[in-house]
């Protein structure tokens, strides 16, 4: 697989609503995404954003496109992951992956525990998208910006101590293996973890 280190940053943000798609009320998903990652990311990046409803060929149909065509390396989608008739967008992401990475849900609901029981109905999932020349990483957020921002960054005290580690730690090392750009982040919003071989010259 050929490198990417060289390209922007590409970031691909998926609302699955819906009613929001229909315009019966404003996205609050893509808009707190976009908010909590220009905070994170000190690494320049441009994004896609996508506001769909909920159906599974559709919801296929962008993750693949944004994947293949705008060639994104991480995709977050938020919505459409509880257990209702309408709730599609883990059956979708499952089926256009390559490779499953069950941690991510596993840790979100853990995450999410910590603030609501129904963490556990969440269906969330991650996978990595994988062609002859690129890869994404693709992963389902919940539908709620408060939730968002918990998950991606988990909580911290007062005085800034990590009470509860977010996902977005491990996501600018997995992007480095899947051969994609070298992602940094602020630490005072998510602390990037790499293994010390894994740091580049001159970086922290």
């Amino acid at each position: 697989m050929t490198s990417n280190t060289d390209h922007t940053l590409v970031i691909g943000l998926v609302s699955v609503s819906d009613r929001a798609s229909g315009g019966v009320y404003a996205d609050q998903g893509i808009p707190a995404l976009q908010d909590w990652l220009a905070r994170a990311l000190t690494t320049p990046f441009r994004v896609e954003t996508r506001l769909i409803a909920d159906e599974r060929a559709q919801i296929e149909a962008t993750l693949t496109e944004l994947a293949d065509v705008a060639r994104c390396h991480l995709i977050l989608t938020t919505g459409g992951t509880g257990p209702a008739r309408r709730d599609v967008t883990p059956e979708a992401t499952l089926a256009v992956g390559t490779k499953e990475m069950p941690g991510f849900g596993e840790q979100m609901r853990q995450i999410s525990l910590h603030f609501v029981p129904t963490a556990i109905l969440s269906r969330q999932t991650a996978v990595i998208r994988e062609s002859a020349d690129h890869a994404a990483l693709i992963l389902n957020l919940p539908g709620q910006p408060k939730a968002i921002a918990e998950t991606l960054g988990g909580l911290q005290d007062a005085d800034g101590k990590q009470l509860v580690g977010g996902i977005f730690a491990a996501i600018p090392y997995c992007i480095d293996l899947i051969g994609g750009p070298y992602m940094e982040t602020d630490p005072a919003v998510s602390q990037a973890f790499r293994p010390k071989s894994a740091i580049r010259q001159g970086k922290a």
